[in-house]
This record gives structure tokens, C-alpha cells and sequence, in this order.
């Protein structure tokens, strides 16, 4: 059996650039996509937490140590320069590899600074 597990997580990352004359996709610190463990042209969802909008695209590596977040193409109609987003990477898992599973998140504080990872999310409180 396989299941569609979380992978990776970018908690509440602001959006740097929103540029519509590009051939697509989002560009990311590249020092986030290897703590995150996204590779560059892996599907990603991104969820902007300013507007309710959630979609598609690819991730590409940005300058490292850039803070970048570029929604790029015509996702850039979906996100604009300072929104705050939630993007994650999703992938897919045997039983085997789920005994030990544990995805990568990493959350951001105000002006792109990493402010922590973790690969638990808390569990919800009633």
C-alpha cells in the first residue's frame, strides 16, 4: 500500500516578487530547498494565507540565502509581494517507509527569517 504523505512544509513565508513576465513556477532560497528537502522542479501547492487562494506549480531555485519567495508566471495573479504562504511538497510513501516518517517543515518568522523547523505539527487543541 502507498499513501500521499506531507513531505515538506514552508510555514507562512512572505512573497518577495510577483512577476507575471516569467516563464512560471516559484522561485525559493535554495538554502530553504535543501533544509525543506524540495528538489528544484518538484510540484509544489502553495496556500496564501492573505487571500484564501491555493494552487500549483513547480519549485526553482532562488538565490541562496536570498530569503525569496518569487511567485512567478501567471501565478503572480494569485499572490502578491508581501502575502504570507504556506507552500508544501507532497510525495508518496510504501508502509515500510511510513514507520519511521517524519516530513520537514520550517517556519518563518516576519521579514523571511527561519524561525524554527520541527517535523511535528502540534496537535490541535478542542
Amino acid at each position: 500500500m502507498h499513501s500521499i504523505m506531507l513531505k515538506a512544509k514552508l510555514h507562512r513565508a512572505e512573497v518577495t516578487h510577483a512577476v507575471l513576465d516569467y516563464e512560471g513556477s516559484c522561485a525559493i532560497d535554495g538554502e530553504w530547498l535543501d533544509l525543506a528537502g524540495i528538489r528544484e522542479y518538484e510540484q509544489i501547492q502553495i496556500y496564501n494565507v492573505d487571500n484564501g487562494e491555493r494552487f500549483t506549480t513547480y519549485a526553482i531555485r532562488g538565490e541562496e540565502g536570498s530569503r525569496m519567495i518569487s511567485v512567478n508566471g501567471a501565478a503572480a495573479h494569485k499572490a502578491k509581494v508581501g502575502d504570507r504562504v504556506i507552500i508544501c511538497a507532497y510525495a508518496q510513501y510504501s508502509d515500510a517507509e511510513l514507520v519511521d516518517y517524519k516530513p520537514r517543515m520550517l517556519y518563518m518568522a516576519p521579514g523571511n527569517q527561519l524561525s524554527h523547523t520541527s517535523n511535528a505539527i502540534p496537535v490541535q487543541l478542542a
